[in-house]
């Protein structure tokens, strides 16, 4: 690992900017209360704030200010009610009950309204242990409430002074993904590679990369002054975008047949500086990905068009002196890749210039783009809330769950004299979530986080007696805490724990001690709480759900496929259709990876079918490889070799795959919130189920698909196989140039690609069959 790149690359990041601006929101107004001696006041002020700081996620500005502004409105609320009731128990303990259970319903509504939710409940929780009265009951609401919107005018504000930081940051997240998908891609070249394990990798980066270009993407598509920027920056921001989409699909169709590589050039040493090349190339990716961060120019040099032209200058050495009759197919596949690899660094080099936000050098055209189809949207609708209001609804359980477990943390904080009691509430709050396995993370993070943080506490207080320092310990560990907030939950704890009780060190010293071990036990008793509460009250177990996911990425190869294979068939559906059939292949693989690692998180007795799970995952990561390839030769430019035999291949695959997900139908649940559907709207061309060519003949009886494909497929490898035998005789007369040889390098690269596709569906088939 590179310490100083990831050091440069964090502190340009947006985590970093996050945590600075969360540190100023919430101690500034503690400090001004302090100066003023009204430290209550400011106290109160900073817990209003950092209840907003919940929503205030990455994302469109104008999502981010209207749910600061409701959290604003609901935060008051739910303090003046806690006020007023929390001078009854038995009030106190029916308003956790109530709070507890519509708070985490509202997560039906997204990610953003859940963190409403949990702002909510977060103040609720703290303003339990005041017992104010009278008008202090509003007064306290409302310095709750002018935190709150304090906090949001800062955030705002900053925004307003620069408009396009976030999104650089985010784009920068994207990049850096990218290069590191393409790391993972590297170890195919090394000898005897281990491919199930490699693509076990790629498949978890993917789903990574789908996470930072869908955040890139609400940015980008949903803020109107940047989809509609006149200025440079806003449409260079769009086009590196674009670019570096395209760019991650091309080396997806990077999927030539590896092991063939290896039989015939594992002696040659020459995949091992493929191999280099793709180093060179990630390392350039991460480098560009941190000045796109960073907002300045990439310092373009010549190393990666050096080291490809080293590389053809090899490729061409070797094929001259090795070429012969029996490999001739194995530099077929070595010259694809290449081509590959050259589209791959032209690509970078352009969004390398791209980075100076040059005029003269951004003078691409982004056309019409009906940007709106390519991110969701979510209504606000009572049906779905109330349609959730069941025991198949994930969102309800989880409702129903921390509704049980926090006012049974109430009733233990009544009986036992804990000090602090509400940081067992506040633990219970924070580690339930709505799946089994990430409430068990969070709950391991959670104990191990603040042991490990009191013990950086103690440690921190026992060498340093300057209240200065440790002052400005404190305020160190509060940016690095809020930088990893939304990043790694576990260093978050770690960090939060020990400014925490720094803080209440300097408030007061006396009572230090006591406030470590009530926050041991609180921590401890809570996490037991939710640990029982997850494993024994209708837990939400992955592969209840997971059938559905597998439907939902077959459904999305499929409408890729098709969109893709038209082409070669004489049709073709448009860029736009086709970006966006791509999209939702990648977006339905990155929920299956997520969903099938919850599974393997959980007791072995709920990873049912979990090996057959992996394979039919990585079958269909292969299929959106292939189909990615063979969207390269359809899209390269090139004429497309069209024949009417592929037609029958497609339907026939088209029909694997509809049996594939028909096997599956009797095995799947209902989702409350089903991700990104296949939305084929209309106002784009159109392509049906039943591909036919135009003209086709109606003189010849029907053939049945299987039979079909088989004889469109043995057509097909036949015509190969002749223009292969006429290539080998070519070469064994010294003839090296041909028409034969280009004719057969592009026709042998789609051949391939139907091939593997038709394969890899018809295994798709067998697996899905095993759990039928």
């Amino acid at each position: 690992m590179d310490y100083r790149t990831t050091f440069r690359s964090f502190i340009n990041s947006h985590y970093l900017s996050e945590g600075i601006r969360i540190t100023i929101g919430l101690t500034l107004p503690a400090l001004i209360g302090a100066w003023l001696h009204q430290e209550a006041i400011g106290i109160t002020m900073s817990l209003g704030a950092s209840c907003v700081i919940m929503v205030d996620n990455a994302g469109p500005v104008h999502h981010r200010r209207n749910a600061m502004l409701i959290c604003t409105l609901v935060i008051f609320i739910v303090a003046l009610l806690t006020g007023f009731i929390a001078v009854s128990t038995a009030g106190t303990g029916m308003l956790i009950a109530v709070f507890c259970f519509l708070f985490p319903m509202i997560g039906v509504y997204g990610a953003r309204a859940g963190s409403i939710g949990l702002a909510a409940l977060f103040i609720m929780v703290l303003n339990l242990e005041e017992r104010i009265q009278g008008w202090n009951v509003l007064l306290n609401a409302a310095y709750v409430a002018f935190g709150a919107i304090w906090y949001t005018l800062l955030s705002l504000s900053l925004y307003s002074f620069r408009p396009f930081k976030v999104t650089q940051q985010a784009l920068g997240d994207c990049i850096q993904s990218t290069a590191e998908y393409l790391l993972a891609r590297s170890a195919f070249y090394n000898k005897n590679p281990d491919f199930d394990q490699i693509y076990s990798h790629l498949i978890d980066k993917q789903a990574e990369i789908h996470e930072k270009q869908n955040l890139v993407r609400e940015l980008l598509f949903k803020s109107r002054d940047i989809v509609k920027e006149t200025t440079n920056t806003g449409r260079v921001l769009l086009l590196i975008f674009l670019d570096i989409i395209d760019l991650f699909e091309r080396v997806m169709s990077t999927q030539p047949d590896y092991r063939l590589l290896h039989q015939y050039f594992d002696e040659s040493g020459i995949l091992g500086k493929f191999k280099s090349l793709l180093l060179v190339v990630s390392e350039e990716l991460n480098e560009t990905g941190i000045a796109v961060k960073s907002g300045r120019p990439y310092s373009l040099n010549e190393r990666m068009e050096i080291m490809l032209r080293e590389l053809k200058d090899d490729f061409d050495q070797l094929r001259d002196d090795k070429r012969n009759a029996s490999n001739v197919e194995g530099f077929i596949a070595m010259r694809n890749v290449l081509d590959g690899l050259e589209e791959i660094v032209s690509r970078l080099i352009t969004i390398q210039q791209y980075s100076s936000y040059d005029l003269k050098v951004n003078k691409s055209d982004l056309g019409e783009v009906d940007y709106d189809r390519f991110v969701t949207h979510q209504d606000i609708d009572w049906k779905l809330l109330i349609d959730n209001v069941n025991w198949k609804s994930n969102s309800f359980r989880h409702a129903v769950r921390v509704c049980v477990a926090t006012t049974t943390g109430f009733i233990v904080s009544q009986f036992f004299p804990l000090g602090h009691s509400y940081w067992i509430l506040l633990t219970i709050i924070v580690i339930l979530k709505p799946t089994y396995g990430l409430t068990r993370k969070r709950n391991y993070d959670r104990v191990l986080g603040t042991i490990a943080g009191a013990a950086i506490a103690a440690l921190i207080l026992y060498f340093i007696k300057d209240r200065q320092v440790i002052f400005g310990f404190m305020i160190l560990l509060m940016i690095l805490a809020y930088s990893f907030m939304r990043l790694k939950y576990l260093v978050f704890v770690t960090l939060m724990t020990p400014y925490i009780l720094i803080l209440f060190y300097l408030l007061n010293p006396h009572d230090f001690r006591n406030v470590v071990g009530d926050r041991l036990l609180d921590t401890a008793i809570g996490s037991g709480i939710a640990f029982l509460s997850n494993a024994f009250i209708a837990p939400a177990w992955a592969r209840e759900e997971f059938t559905s996911y597998l439907m939902q990425m077959i459904q999305a190869n499929k409408n890729y496929f098709r969109d893709v294979a038209v082409s070669f068939v004489g049709r073709d559906v448009g860029i736009v259709q086709y970006k966006y059939s791509r999209k939702m292949a990648y977006v339905a693989l990155a929920n299956v990876t997520d969903a099938l690692n919850r599974m393997l998180s959980e007791p072995k007795r709920k990873q049912k079918n979990a090996t057959d799970f992996h394979q039919f995952v990585v079958l269909n990561y292969m299929l959106a490889s292939h189909t990615a390839t063979l969207a390269s030769y359809a899209r390269r430019g090139d004429p497309i070799p069209r024949d009417k035999d592929y037609q029958s291949v497609i339907d026939a695959v088209l029909g694997i795959l509809s049996k594939a997900c028909h096997l599956l139908v009797r095995d799947s649940t209902r989702l409350e919130i089903k991700p990104e559907g296949i939305n084929r709207s209309s106002g784009t061309e159109q392509v049906p189920d039943d591909l036919t060519l135009p003209g086709k003949s109606s003189g010849q009886e029907p053939v049945p698909k299987e039979a079909a494909a088989k004889d469109g497929l043995r057509k097909m490898n036949d015509r190969v196989t002749a223009m292969i035998q006429k290539r080998k005789a070519e070469l064994e007369q010294g003839i090296l140039e041909s028409p034969t040889r280009r004719q057969l390098t592009l026709v042998k690269s789609v051949n391939d690609q139907f091939n593997f596709i038709t394969k890899i569906s018809e295994d798709l088939l067998k697996v899905a069959g095993k759990w039928k």
